[in-house]
């Protein structure tokens, strides 16, 4: 049997890369919402719009990165 050790090893490096970014874009996400919750905290009750900005499009980001894996791995969608 003849393993591709190349391809293992880009298959490993975009894995681990993908999912590193991911977990930073989630985190920005995170930081969304704590900056919301200061704002709260901070105005009683005021909201922070780059706060909210930033948790919408980081989790929407994270969704979608999420779904296409999905895609990719279901044969039925394809």
């Amino acid at each position: 049997m003849h393993v591709n050790w190349s391809a293992l090893g880009e298959v490993t490096a975009v894995s681990v890369a993908v999912t590193v970014g991911v977990v930073v874009v989630f985190a920005l996400g995170v930081l969304g919402v704590s900056q919301i919750e200061a704002a709260r905290e901070k105005d009683a009750g005021g909201t922070h719009a780059l706060g909210f900005a930033r948790a919408g499009l980081s989790f929407l980001a994270c969704a979608a990165v999420v779904a296409y894996g999905i895609y990719l791995i279901v044969p039925q969608f394809h």
